[in-house]
């Protein structure tokens, strides 16, 4: 369990951060940068929450999902040891985009076949989910870029990868099933 009892600690005021293991590293380091990202989406997925408009399902699965994303930031805000055991510390599991896997060929089955692009729109759920899809997307370049630099747990890339097609797919849910969507017209802005 974790306890928080001060929010202000005044140790990030000359511009760094302290990372899981306690080193500490400019806030603008491409590893602060990833989970603070991933933080956004997670806050992105509380707005598409607090819409309202999702069923009981969908709601548990959004509420999953911040928690994975919880596990995603703790996972990257410790770096990766070579000497690591497995199991010592929080890391994403491939379990955890097998879930996402499995929750986007359930929402998909739904969903009318696609003849052209999405546009992001249509009812507000669906809107949100659009913005937490690019936001995932960032993400996952956010840790793409970090992995360049230093050893970072390939099950994180995956599953951001993962979590963004399931946005989309539930975008197109919250667009009543996709009948909704609003579709991209090549030229047609004028």
């Amino acid at each position: 369990m974790v306890t928080i009892s001060r929010i202000y600690t005044k140790t990030g005021d000359q511009g760094e951060t302290g990372l899981g293991d306690g080193s500490r590293v400019p806030k603008d380091h491409a590893r602060v940068a990833a989970y603070g990202t991933v933080d956004e989406l997670n806050s992105v997925l509380g707005l598409a929450l607090a819409e309202g408009h999702l069923d009981q399902q969908l709601t548990a699965l959004l509420r999953g999902i911040q928690n994975d994303l919880f596990d995603v930031g703790a996972d990257l805000c410790l770096p990766c040891k070579p000497d690591e055991q497995l199991g010592k510390v929080l890391r994403v599991r491939p379990e955890q985009a097998t879930r996402l896997e499995q929750a986007i060929d359930r929402c998909n089955a739904n969903l009318q076949t696609l003849r052209s692009f999405v546009l992001p729109g249509g009812s507000p759920a669906s809107a949100w989910c659009h913005l937490a899809r690019t936001v995932c997307r960032r993400a996952e370049r956010d840790v793409v870029m970090l992995a360049h630099s230093e050893p970072v747990n390939p099950n994180v890339i995956i599953y951001l990868n993962r979590l963004s097609d399931l946005l989309f797919v539930l975008a197109r849910v919250g667009n009543d099933n996709g009948k909704d969507d609003v579709l991209w017209v090549p030229g047609g802005s004028g």
